[in-house]
């Protein structure tokens, strides 16, 4: 089986062609760094994605505060540490870079404030 994706690693964007049996890797070709390979393999055996998404703010100037994971988390969590972030609520002031939730389901990945939002 042949599997294409675009690495997204770094802005080169490399075209990757993974052949798989089964569901080994047997070649990976069309990066043109190391973390094209890293990528194609995390991607195969266990995709993960940084998550970014707002949560809600009481006493700000602003409703919500953006965040997002500090590192990649693995993609099959993402439902469920949407549910987690659904519920949660933040005291103003927040400020860029604090960390709201820390190790979200024990993946080692912290859910961080983007922007600052001022106290009313």
């Amino acid at each position: 089986m042949i599997k294409k994706f675009v690495c997204v690693q770094c802005p080169l964007g490399c075209k990757l062609t993974v052949e798989l049996n089964g569901n080994e890797i047997v070649k990976i070709e069309g990066n043109r760094c190391k973390r094209g390979i890293e990528y194609a393999e995390d991607e195969i055996k266990d995709p993960k994605r940084v998550l970014t998404t707002s949560i809600k703010v009481i006493g700000g100037n602003l409703p919500l505060v953006s965040v997002r994971t500090d590192k990649p988390i693995p993609k099959r969590y993402i439902k469920e540490i949407m549910e987690i972030i659904k519920e949660k609520e933040v005291k103003a002031p927040v400020k860029r870079g604090d960390v709201i939730i820390q190790n979200i389901m024990n993946t080692g990945a912290n859910i961080i404030a983007t922007r600052s939002v001022e106290k009313l």
